[in-house]
């Protein structure tokens, strides 16, 4: 009887050969974690909002626009802005709230690609905790000693200031739970950004519906870094966001 072979090479980022190829490369993720979020039902109003660092200019991102709905956003939609709060490309709005929250991570965050901020139900009713996620479960080690709290909830961040507390606050962290307010990740590609949120809302669903009937068992602190580790990696972030890519690719997603 032939063998079968279980294990194979898992696949990888793909390599861009110029600047131009990974900036369109960049937003057509971008456009495509928007059009997951919709279809997830993280859309809520006008909240939300997800930025990729520029590949060639490090001091600009491109971000949604403000008041779009995720599932409408095409790739001409994106803003290019400037740490200094400058519009640099495009003719939609963006908030300043919105340009504090991502300019204040990428500004003391270089090796931030991506930044992905949403109110989904979950996230947003865990943050009204004031608690971290705990290890409850093998998707939860993922967040296992690399997220943070972000406290003292003082309306929209509205001052340049509060946007780098934020920033100070998520620290060298994948994500932090802003308390009162909603969920916020940041990746080394907008796919894995993208996923850190939509498994961050999983497991404050987890937790949430757990702990309406009884007391969680923890997993091993050493447990849950090794599994931390395993599925908590960019590559693993990367990965784990392929198939809604390729579900879109197959629906005949259009980025434009």
């Amino acid at each position: 009887m032939a063998s079968t072979q279980l294990l194979c090479s898992l696949p990888q980022p793909p390599q861009s050969t110029s600047v131009e190829e990974e900036l369109q490369t960049r937003k057509q993720h971008l456009v495509a974690a928007c059009r997951v979020f919709a279809q997830l039902g993280f859309v809520l109003g006008v909240a939300g909002h997800i930025s990729v660092r520029d590949p060639e200019h490090l001091d600009c991102f491109w971000i949604t626009p403000f008041g779009k709905h995720f599932s409408l956003i095409g790739t001409s939609d994106l803003i290019k802005v400037n740490h200094q709060g400058e519009i640099l490309e495009g003719k939609q709005q963006v908030t300043l709230e919105m340009f504090n929250i991502h300019s204040g991570i990428n500004e003391i965050r270089p090796d931030v690609i991506a930044v992905v901020h949403a109110h989904p139900v979950y996230g947003t009713s865990w943050s009204s905790l004031g608690r971290l996620l705990e290890p409850i479960s093998q998707d939860a080690c993922t967040f296992y000693e690399d997220h943070s709290l972000f406290t003292n909830y003082s309306g929209l961040i509205s001052h340049r200031a509060e946007g780098q507390r934020l920033a100070t606050a998520l620290g060298d962290n994948k994500a932090v739970i802003l308390q009162n307010h909603g969920l916020l990740t940041v990746g080394h590609s907008v796919d894995e950004a993208a996923w850190w949120l939509i498994c961050m809302e999983r497991c404050c669903q987890a937790q949430l519906l757990a702990e309406t009937v009884g007391s969680p068992i923890l997993i091993d602190p050493d447990v849950a870094r090794l599994t931390r580790s395993q599925v908590g990696s960019p590559e693993a972030g990367w990965l784990c966001f392929q198939p809604y890519y390729e579900m879109l690719r197959e629906q005949g997603m259009s980025n434009n």
